[in-house]
């Protein structure tokens, strides 16, 4: 399957097609990878999205008989995968957030890669906003960072995490809620 064909075949077909021949899972990995590193690297540093997007598409070719394109798409059924495998890395995201917050920009890290991230990173989100990510719970900060990072819908999240859309809704009211007075109140201290 060449990638012209692929950017033409839908989620259904993918999966018709990569459960009688699991070579055409390719086509599957080159559609969303670089959406699923992305997602991963705004969460964790660069090596460690490098992994975790990889070990995302070994989760899901292990399990491609488990996806239903009657249940939803193939996008948040990776995300939902990614995101499973960013909680297992939870405490060191958290430790993370804190860490950028704290120093901000000038985050020490072992590779170049890891810098230019850091660095990145560090200037679009500021250190209150680390802060704030945090301090958020584990369910709102893996709603507010698909949307944000990930780009998905309500419906897309709901399907990721295996939650109501309704409760995708109130997940995300009440983390920019927090994340505003949050960062109010860092402004109010400087």
């Amino acid at each position: 399957m060449t990638a012209d064909v692929g950017e033409q075949v839908t989620d259904a077909e993918f999966a018709a097609r990569f459960r009688r021949d699991p070579e055409t899972f390719t086509a599957v990995y080159d559609r969303y990878i670089r959406a699923i590193h992305r997602y991963v690297a705004g969460r964790l540093d660069a090596q460690m999205a490098e992994d975790l997007a990889a070990e995302t598409f070994c989760v899901a070719f292990d399990q491609r008989d488990r996806f239903d394109p009657e249940r939803g798409n193939l996008r948040p059924w990776l995300f939902g995968i990614a995101t499973t495998l960013v909680a297992r890395h939870r405490r060191k995201e958290a430790r993370h957030y804190q860490a950028l917050a704290r120093v901000g920009a000038e985050r020490a890290a072992d590779s170049h890669e890891n810098r230019v991230v850091a660095s990145v990173a560090a200037e679009r989100m500021k250190p209150q906003l680390a802060k704030a990510l945090a301090v958020l719970s584990r369910g709102e900060r893996d709603v507010l960072l698909l949307v944000a990072l990930g780009q998905l819908n309500y419906e897309e999240v709901a399907e990721a995490l295996g939650i109501a859309p309704g409760t995708v809704g109130s997940r995300l009211s009440r983390a920019r809620t927090k994340l505003h007075e949050s960062i109010d109140q860092e402004a109010l201290n400087e």
